[in-house]
């Protein structure tokens, strides 16, 4: 394996010049040439950074944890891709874990971070996960960024503008000349469902409508809960014209059960979800949906955690650009005027 001196002696420099560049030491006084030139000799001579070297020197490891509800969910591709991206980019590598195993381990972070293997973590909770169980998962010292989800004794947070989620979703359905619409939200502790149905909400009363209370369910965001949040919304007796579905995966479940009902999409009800995920436009009919800046959302929590493990502060983000973007496919159009209420909705 190359050495530093050896790197050196073909850039021409210095060992300390060649150390600083390739540890990206921040008062390094050298020329760009310089430092390409430098970067070119360690890779032409194949030198590898002693990782565990620098870790005990600086003690940090440059490796950050993400932790996600579910590693199966197609929604978190593009933030963990994100992350991926992002992390490397300013030196980081990532390791992935799944919240719900961590749970039943809460000291594994904890010992992660103590153990110098780790220096902070970024969180995905699940859906209406407790404040108790989010300290948990960090032991309450670790360095963490809240991902969707917020910690009230806890600063550090990236969040999506949900609201904006909501306001397009109402904006699409209304648009197509919906008025009785409902809506399917996350767990009742959810904190990013609360603020979609609020923004849908909103937006429905600015356009002259409104959503009652019998429109909505909060059955959570997995695909049996969006199909029990069918039988909520059909219980109240003439069926919706319109369902909009906080997340895509609980419409997965809307569209299987409006179809074992009986209930034809886009026929009898048009249906819309949040969140654009790779299997939304392969169902039947292919899923309207709203992609959210999932890639942003994922930098610009990487970018927070690493302030914080740097700098020891944090402030909590909304990451609003790029907005909201409408992907309109076959499950929404205009409310059919002879569509029937069904008996055995």
């Amino acid at each position: 394996m190359a050495t530093l001196r050896e790197v050196a002696a073909l850039a021409g420099v210095s060992t300390s010049m060649v150390s600083r560049v390739l540890n990206d030491a921040p008062d390094t006084r050298a020329t760009d040439e310089t430092r390409q030139r430098i970067r070119d000799a360690a890779v032409q001579l194949g030198y590898r950074a002693n990782f565990a070297a620098r870790a005990l020197k600086n003690s940090r490891t440059h490796v950050i944890g993400v932790v996600l509800p579910d590693l199966a969910n197609p929604i978190y591709i593009d933030l963990l891709d994100a992350v991926e991206e992002e992390a490397a980019r300013q030196g980081y590598l990532t390791l992935l874990a799944r919240a719900e195993g961590l749970l039943t381990n809460p000291d594994a972070i904890p010992r992660l971070v103590h153990e110098g293997r780790v220096d902070g973590v970024i969180v995905q909770a699940s859906d209406g996960l407790s404040p108790d169980a989010l300290t948990s998962l960090t032991g309450g010292s670790t360095p963490a960024v809240f991902v969707n989800s917020s910690h009230p004794r806890e600063s550090g947070s990236v969040l999506l503008d949900d609201a904006a989620g909501g306001r397009v979703a109402a904006e699409h359905l209304w648009g197509l000349g919906h008025r009785d619409i409902a809506f399917a939200g996350g767990l009742p502790g959810s904190e990013n469902s609360a603020r979609r149905l609020e923004g849908f909400s909103a937006a429905l009363q600015g356009l002259g409508g409104s959503l009652p209370e019998h429109r909505i369910s909060r059955r959570g965001f997995a695909v049996e809960q969006g199909a029990a949040a069918v039988a909520d919304l059909l219980a109240a007796g003439i069926p919706p014209t319109a369902i909009a579905v906080a997340n895509v995966n609980a419409a997965f479940g809307v569209l299987t059960e409006l179809r074992s009902r009986g209930v034809a999409v886009p026929d009898d009800m048009s249906v819309i979800a949040i969140h654009e995920a790779p299997g939304a436009q392969h169902t039947w009919p292919p899923l309207t949906t709203i992609e959210m800046p999932l890639g942003a959302l994922g930098a610009a929590a990487v970018t927070a955690l690493r302030g914080l493990i740097e700098a020891g502060t944090v402030s909590d983000t909304v990451v609003s650009s790029p907005a909201p973007r409408l992907h309109e496919r076959e499950s929404t159009r205009p409310p059919n005027p002879h569509a029937p209420a069904r008996a055995n909705v």
